[in-house]
C-alpha cells in the first residue's frame, strides 16, 4: 500500500453530505480533513468520497474543482477508499440519471433509476436489509442499513452486499481491492454503520 500521510481526507466536491460523515468519524475518535484540494486527496493515507445529489451537476464539480484525476487515482491506488451514496455511483461507468452522464469509470457498470411500481416510493427512503458475502467481513448478512437514493448500480463481478427495493435486486455495496463502497449512509445507520466506519478505519 502506498504511504501517505496518516490524515484521513473527506472529499467535498459540493455534492456531499460532509457534516454527518464527519461527525460520524469523530464519533469512533478517526481524525479527518474536508478537502476540495487535489494535492491533500492524492496525499492522504485514506480517502471518502461521500455525496448526496444528482450525478451531472456532482461531475461537473468535480471537473470544476480539478478532482476527477485526483479522486480517480485514489480509488485505483490501492489506499483505503470508501464511497458513500452517490459516492459510490460516481465510481462506475454511466448513469442514466439526467439523460445520462458518463462517469468515473472506476467500476463497471451502470447506474439506472429504480421502476415505477405500485406500493413502491422512489426514492426508496429508509431502513433496508442488506444480504453479504463480503470477504473482509465489513458487513454481516441481515444488517440493515439507512438508505435514501432514487437510482441503482446494477449487479456487477465486486458487488460483496445486495440489496432489493421495487422489484429490483441492487448492489449496496461493493468492494474492490482496497476500495469499499456503500449505496446506503453508514452515518446514518447508527451503531451498524459505525462500526462499519471503524472497520474501514482500521
Amino acid at each position: 500500500m502506498r504511504k501517505g500521510n496518516s490524515m484521513t481526507a473527506i472529499v467535498d466536491y459540493r455534492a456531499g453530505n460532509l457534516t454527518s460523515v464527519k461527525l460520524a468519524f469523530d464519533a469512533i475518535g478517526v481524525d479527518t480533513v474536508v478537502t476540495s484540494d487535489p494535492a491533500t486527496v492524492r496525499s492522504a493515507e485514506r480517502v471518502v468520497f461521500p455525496g448526496v445529489g444528482a450525478a451531472a451537476s456532482a461531475m461537473t464539480n468535480l471537473r470544476s474543482l480539478g478532482l476527477v484525476d485526483a479522486v480517480r487515482d485514489a480509488a485505483l491506488s490501492g489506499r483505503p477508499f470508501l464511497g458513500i451514496c452517490l459516492g459510490m455511483q460516481i465510481l462506475f461507468e454511466h448513469s442514466e440519471e439526467d439523460g445520462g452522464v458518463d462517469l468515473l469509470g472506476v467500476l463497471p457498470g451502470r447506474v439506472r433509476r429504480f421502476p415505477d411500481v405500485p406500493g413502491f416510493k422512489v426514492p426508496e427512503i429508509g431502513w433496508n436489509d442488506v444480504k453479504s458475502d463480503d470477504p473482509r467481513g465489513f458487513l454481516k448478512t441481515g444488517t440493515e442499513f439507512y438508505f435514501v437514493h432514487s437510482y441503482f448500480a446494477e449487479l456487477n463481478q465486486f458487488t460483496v452486499g445486495r440489496a432489493e427495493y421495487a422489484g429490483v435486486t441492487f448492489t449496496a455495496a461493493v468492494r474492490k481491492e482496497n476500495l469499499f463502497a456503500t449505496q446506503f449512509h453508514p452515518e446514518k445507520s447508527g451503531r451498524v454503520g459505525l462500526d462499519l466506519l471503524r472497520a474501514f478505519a482500521s
